[in-house]
């Protein structure tokens, strides 16, 4: 029950503050960036698990081709995306949004994994 009203309140947090319409048009909106950033994440995660099964030390630099495909997926292009993140990073108050919103988000997948 508390946790449900964790989420609630993040959630209302979320919404109060993507209400805020200072970030500039070529920017990508929070909820999209939290989306593209979670699948980075995941893309990032099954690299780094593919190069400990790697016997043969062929470390191939694949995690470059993962990121393109991220894009898209999203229909974004990599400086659509690094442009975007520049600017979260330039603006703390906006990047901390980014980064709640992209824990939330992940935790509600992680909830729908568990749920199935």
């Amino acid at each position: 029950m508390i946790q449900r009203t964790i989420y609630i309140l993040a959630f209302a947090f979320v919404l109060l503050v993507s209400c805020n319409s200072g970030t500039p048009k070529n920017v990508l909106p929070v909820n999209t960036m939290k989306v593209v950033m979670f699948d980075m994440l995941k893309a990032d995660e099954w690299y780094a698990r593919k190069l400990v099964g790697d016997t043969l030390m062929l470390r191939i630099k694949e995690d470059i081709p993962l990121y393109e495909q991220v894009f898209a997926i999203h229909k974004i292009t990599k400086k659509e995306f690094f442009d975007s993140y520049h600017y979260y990073e330039a603006h703390p108050i906006a990047y901390k949004e980014l980064v709640d919103s992209l824990e939330s988000y992940a935790n509600m997948q992680k909830l729908k994994t568990i749920k199935k």
